[in-house]
């Protein structure tokens, strides 16, 4: 099992040095000159080149990437060549609101994935569950915009019960206020999410229903559904652990989306000024971080499914 994890350790340390020279070498290829953006429409080539300089935007490539990448490996994750500000402050105080929204957001894709996912499985011959199986593969092709808008107009605009943008400014000094500001987003990530979740617990259903355990469990009088509460739940919940694992970057990147759609202070709406105003050294170390944060979880998940799971550990030393 050490070994294992040394060596999947190794392969996400591999994985993040990749993934900094593809964002690194991706930025540089963007049009734009932040440069020349600080220094304005009517500045001249002299002002402009002191700037770039002052920057170390005249420094070569790989120098910009070593200085940059051994910054990171330091903890430190640069300045914004736009405000000074250091990377690391801006991003704490952003996940502030990126994390809860993509916690709640997975709670409530679980909530509904799990339960629906199962009775679509085991209620597949009945019109209850071709109804659960039909809303799933609808809700799971519906654009992550258009879900938010539609939520919109129901709870904030028809219903008037939740705030339709907007985080308050006192943060999470006033709970209330800033659960109430997230409900809508995270509800609108968490059904498209849940959906397509939901497909993948009806499948693991399907699949430990076809299990010796459930026909054993008939031939001593139980149901298939009792046979699957008390053997078949384990290898369904094995299933969905690992999905989890890929639900994650589906959240990262519906809450880019939704934290514009709802003007909520997150990494992601962040991402997105940043990218538009060329601020290169804050965009690379955004999407470094938020591409660890997919890295870290998959990680986890896989050594958690390796724990849960004896057969995986079957070869080990």
């Amino acid at each position: 099992m050490i070994r294992y994890a040394l060596t999947r350790l190794a392969l996400l340390l591999l994985g993040l040095f990749v993934a900094s020279a593809l964002i690194f070498t991706t930025l540089r290829v963007l049009p734009g000159d932040v440069a020349q953006l600080i220094a304005g429409v009517n500045s001249s080539a002299a002002q402009v080149a002191a700037i770039r300089e002052r920057l170390g935007l005249d420094q070569p490539l790989p120098v910009q990437y070593g200085t940059w990448i051994l910054g990171v490996l330091r903890g430190d994750l640069g300045t914004s060549q736009l405000t000074g500000t250091p990377v690391i402050e801006e991003i704490v105080e952003k996940a502030q609101v990126t994390i809860p929204l993509g916690l709640l957001s997975l709670t409530i894709a679980l909530l509904i994935a799990v339960p629906f996912g199962v009775v679509a499985a085991v209620r597949r011959h009945r019109v209850d569950g071709s109804i659960v199986s039909f809303g799933a593969q609808a809700l799971a092709a519906v654009p992550v915009v258009w879900a938010g808008m539609m939520l919109v107009v129901v709870f904030a605009v028809w219903l008037g019960w939740l705030p339709a943008q907007g985080f308050p400014r006192a943060g999470w000094d006033d709970p209330a206020a800033a659960l109430r500001a997230l409900i809508l987003p995270a509800l609108t990530i968490g059904v498209v999410e849940g959906a397509v979740l939901l497909r993948f617990v009806r499948s693991a259903t399907l699949q430990a229903l076809g299990q010796d355990f459930v026909r054993t469990g008939a031939a001593k009088g139980l149901t298939k559904t009792q046979s699957l509460i008390r053997h078949g739940l384990p290898s369904v919940g094995l299933s969905v652990i690992t999905v989890i694992g890929l639900q994650v970057a589906g959240i990262i990147v519906g809450a880019v989306v939704i934290e514009q759609l709802f003007s909520l202070p997150g990494i992601g709406r962040m991402l997105v000024a940043d990218t538009g105003n060329r601020d290169l050294v804050k965009v690379q170390s955004e999407l470094l971080v938020l591409t660890g944060f997919v890295l870290i979880v998959g990680f986890l998940v896989d050594l958690l499914h390796r724990v849960i799971d004896p057969r995986q550990r079957e070869g080990d030393a």
